[in-house]
């Protein structure tokens, strides 16, 4: 799996971002038009949180939608055409930004709640993520991430680490598919634990015809005492 890691994720994203954005707006993929794009507005919805941090933004997609519902919503990605595509289409303030830069400092500002939508599919820059997070998140405020439920992959390969990556299922004009890098059920909670947040709600949305789950919502609580090193940044 030598050809697998994170610059060769961006390069697939890069290849694919036409695609992915009409097979988005149209509404193309059925998972996500049955079951998880509901799914994670819902649990959003269902905090208090005035201002969203959308961390893996895509073209904008969850960013409308919580503008819809009176949220103030800032969105990052490292792919130029979907954050073209959200300015264009969403209001709210959007960033051309890795995960390793991003900062309180590059920001300018902390959030009642970040969210991370099928946008952490890879290995160190996640793990930076989540290190930076409680300087991101207002004191009380939340990190709400959806995945591929772990449980997917409940066969001999139930262990972390590279996975190649697929287009079944979508349209003939995606290309290259990105590998992405799994992380079991106990490696995502250790991640919150050793971060210092708190886990409070676990959710595994189901498809409606096979009562499969289909993905895995997770949303953690920053815990009082949580160093924040925004002076620092």
């Amino acid at each position: 799996m030598a050809d697998f890691n994170d610059a060769k994720i961006l390069d697939s994203w890069a290849k694919n971002t036409a695609p992915w954005i009409r097979a988005v707006q149209e509404k193309q993929i059925e998972s996500r038009r049955l079951v998880t794009d509901q799914a994670i507005v819902d649990v959003i919805c269902g905090f208090e949180a005035d201002s969203v941090l959308d961390i893996g933004c895509g073209e904008g997609w969850l960013a409308r939608e919580l503008s819809a519902q009176g949220m103030s919503v800032t969105g990052i990605d490292v792919i130029p055409g979907f954050i073209e595509n959200a300015r264009t289409s969403c209001k709210g303030t959007f960033h051309l930004l890795a995960y390793e830069a991003l900062s309180v400092r590059q920001l300018g500002e902390t959030f009642d709640l970040a969210v991370c939508n099928f946008s952490l599919l890879g290995d160190e820059p996640v793990s930076r993520l989540f290190s930076v997070l409680p300087e991101l998140i207002n004191p009380g405020g939340w990190f709400v991430m959806q995945t591929l439920h772990p449980g997917l992959m409940a066969d001999s390969q139930y262990y972390d680490g590279w996975r190649e990556g697929s287009w079944d299922g979508f349209s003939d004009q995606f290309c290259d598919p990105a590998p992405w890098y799994f992380r079991t059920l106990e490696t995502w909670f250790s991640l919150f634990d050793t971060n210092g947040l708190s886990v409070r709600l676990i959710k595994e949305p189901r498809h409606p015809a096979t009562g499969a789950a289909t993905s895995l919502i997770i949303a953690g609580r920053v815990t009082e005492g949580t160093s924040r090193k925004t002076d620092r940044i």
